[in-house]
């Protein structure tokens, strides 16, 4: 669901929505970090360490959801490219992250919890409705979370959701 304004720029409807949902479906001791496809004022920068510098970031995602101080999900949305290798390589980067860093918050680390959970949210408004894909991200779901944890990775969850299961996502993030 990528649009053009009539002033040429990207619109990322489906991140924009998802991120209404996600901050709708939080729990009070939660706060929820938006980039600017998301409606954010930001990029959100994961790094390997806590030292910032181009060397040690990995990756900017979608979304960070904090609690008690520490990043609890981590969300990315897909929607162009929805292939094992691109939905791969979103989750691995934030997988050997450990901290996002930004001078919204005074560029001090905030590290991630012992139990961090992933969420992709996939966009299949161009895929027909017998396509093979809806089988493979349930494979590619499964087999993301046969290989967790990763050692020396936090995130021990992995979800995946597609745009037609935005009610079920909604009911996830509310158990966080």
């Amino acid at each position: 669901m990528v649009i053009n304004d009539y002033a040429g720029r990207t619109l990322h409807k489906l991140h924009e929505v998802v991120g209404d949902l996600i901050e709708g479906s939080l729990p009070p001791n939660c706060r929820l970090i938006r980039d600017m496809a998301c409606g954010g004022r930001q990029q959100i920068p994961l790094f390997c360490s806590e030292v910032k510098s181009n060397e040690t970031e990995y990756c900017n995602v979608d979304l960070l959801v904090i609690r008690d101080g520490t990043i609890r999900v981590i969300v990315e949305i897909e929607e162009s490219d929805v292939k094992p290798t691109q939905i791969c390589g979103k989750f691995l980067t934030s997988a050997l992250s450990r901290y996002y860093i930004h001078e919204s918050e005074n560029n001090m680390p905030i590290g991630m919890h012992n139990f961090v959970t992933f969420i992709q949210v996939l966009d299949t408004s161009k895929l027909k409705k017998e396509a093979a894909k809806f089988e493979q991200f349930q494979n590619l779901e499964r087999s993301i979370n046969n290989v967790l944890p990763i050692r020396g990775s936090n995130i021990k969850e992995y979800k995946l959701f597609t745009d037609l299961e935005l009610s079920e996502l909604v009911n996830y993030i509310a158990k966080i």
